[in-house]
């Protein structure tokens, strides 16, 4: 993150964003595939390519990439094999959502996981410091689905609405959109236009 000042002198947060090349990796219409989508890959992967790998991606005369994505066909767009995608498809001005994944915390307890508040701190008489608590009840007598307990946190993807996106860079394929995004620096982002 960063920040800029815009034309009345007014200071926002922003986030640059590398936005591609993206390429066409595939086209899926509903003839032959049953639904209208199109595969998406971003950023060339050099090392353990396999063979039938290698000829997934030469069928669209591509070198193989590392991140696929698939996106359902909103509009009709003229979208090939092989065609690249660059940031110029958004706009000044638009909105956008933005897709990351959350830093994978591991196994965590409930006060880190949930915010609770622990048991007693003092005097030294309680075992229960960093504990739930009592998770169950009288009626019914069992733990009810849904009661928030100790387990893994993040890694899980989380989407941020309606982003403004400041400034289009084609030249260097960059996207400056106002506000932060989810995920960790240098991670992955699903950006997706409001038109489909």
């Amino acid at each position: 993150m960063t920040q800029i000042f815009n034309q009345t002198g007014e200071l926002i947060p922003v986030t640059i964003i590398s936005a591609g090349p993206c390429y066409v990796v595939r086209k899926k219409t509903s003839e032959t595939d049953g639904y209208d989508a199109v595969q998406i890959g971003y950023q060339e992967k050099k090392k353990n390519v396999n063979r039938p790998l290698q000829g997934y991606f030469s069928k669209c005369g591509l070198k193989p990439l590392k991140f696929l994505k698939e996106f359902p066909i909103i509009r009709d767009e003229n979208l090939t094999s092989g065609a690249e995608v660059k940031v110029d498809v958004f706009t000044q001005g638009e909105y956008v959502d933005v897709l990351g994944k959350v830093k994978g915390r591991g196994f965590t307890g409930v006060v880190k996981r949930h915010g609770f508040a622990g048991g007693p701190k003092s005097h030294g008489q309680s075992d229960r410091l960093r504990a739930p608590g009592a998770i169950g009840s009288q009626r019914p007598q069992r733990v009810k689905k849904g009661t928030r307990m100790a387990g893994r946190m993040g890694g899980n993807w989380i989407t941020i609405k309606n982003l403004e996106v400041v400034k289009v860079d084609p030249e260097n394929n960059l996207l400056v959109v106002k506000g932060a995004v989810p995920g960790p620096k240098r991670g992955l982002l699903v950006i997706k236009g409001k038109g489909g």
